[in-house]
């Protein structure tokens, strides 16, 4: 699946580059926090628009051995930043490191 952001006259093709991204924090509700569920802030991304069609894409985080990977499940808000169901809950020391959009 190819993914084109329109930059000026130009299209990019996002996945053709590495994306990287940042885990901001847990998908949290009033009483619960899921942590198979993460808010992502992509890099290149700064719209809902754009967020929108990376849907169902994979990401991964890597952390030595152990590499956890995740779907892209939905935007959230309007400035870019998705929802990502990871398959196991990533640990704490996850938040605030970088992930890598999977082409």
């Amino acid at each position: 699946m190819l993914v084109y952001l329109n930059w000026g006259s130009e299209a990019v093709n996002i996945l053709s580059q590495i994306v990287h991204g940042r885990i901001v924090n847990y998908r949290t509700g009033p009483k619960a926090q899921y942590s198979r569920q993460c808010l992502i802030e992509l890099e290149t991304i700064d719209s809902a628009s754009s967020a929108g069609k990376l849907v169902g894409q994979k990401v991964t985080w890597k952390s030595g051995n152990n590499k956890f990977v995740g779907k892209i499940m939905s935007t959230h808000g309007r400035n870019g930043m998705v929802i990502v169901r990871f398959t196991h809950g990533v640990p704490g020391q996850a938040i605030g490191t970088r992930v890598e959009l999977a082409s």
